[in-house]
């Protein structure tokens, strides 16, 4: 997900992209410990996309 998508989007909407983002890294997860994760890039680029959001989400809550 690039950061001009985020930035576009409201402040309810990033909330509801992070909550549905941590439960895919739950599965990911859970896929990794019995050993059937298929793509393990995936799971970095979840928590990279993760921080990003949380980023942006801040930016907008300071005013910036």
């Amino acid at each position: 997900m690039k950061a001009n998508e985020i930035r576009n989007m409201t402040e309810p909407e990033i909330h509801q992209n992070i909550l549905s983002m941590k439960e895919k890294l739950f599965n990911f997860r859970a896929e990794r410990a019995s050993g059937r994760l298929e793509r393990p890039q995936q799971l970095g680029q979840l928590k990279r996309d993760i921080a990003k959001c949380l980023t942006i989400l801040k930016e907008k809550k300071s005013g910036k």
